[in-house]
């Protein structure tokens, strides 16, 4: 099972940073969360995948008493999706607002500081 997510975090990045390098500014927002998913995955994975018991100790021990399941990778993602989430909610309504704003979703056409006639650097010095 570990070799199948191991895969499924592979496509996830792949996508996600395939997505990212291109034009479209809603692609390229959809590539933020695909990543965003497959690094949760990873998280999730490298945690240990069991069917252990709730890390709770019982009344009158120091210690449980068997094995446990580790519940740190699971905070850990519970807080990588609200922070992803308010980071998408974000970047669509920036995206929107650019949409308006230049009538462009490509991000060559979106070149508002930098003319597309602009003198070209010194090749050398």
């Amino acid at each position: 099972m570990d070799f199948v997510l191991a895969a499924l975090v592979g496509l996830f990045i792949a996508l996600g940073v395939y997505l990212l390098l291109s034009r479209s500014v809603i692609r390229m927002l959809l590539g933020m969360v695909i990543l965003g998913n497959g690094i949760n995955l990873l998280i999730f994975t490298a945690g240990r995948l069991t069917r252990e018991l709730a890390p709770i100790v019982p009344a009158g021990l120091d210690q449980p008493a068997g094995p446990i399941a580790n519940p740190l990778p699971q905070a850990l993602i519970l807080t990588a999706i609200v922070i992803g989430f308010a980071m998408f909610s974000f970047l669509l309504v920036l995206a929107f607002r650019a949409y308006q704003t230049l009538d462009a979703d490509n991000t060559d056409t979106m070149r508002v500081a930098e003319p597309e006639q602009a003198p070209q650097p010194p090749l050398g010095y």
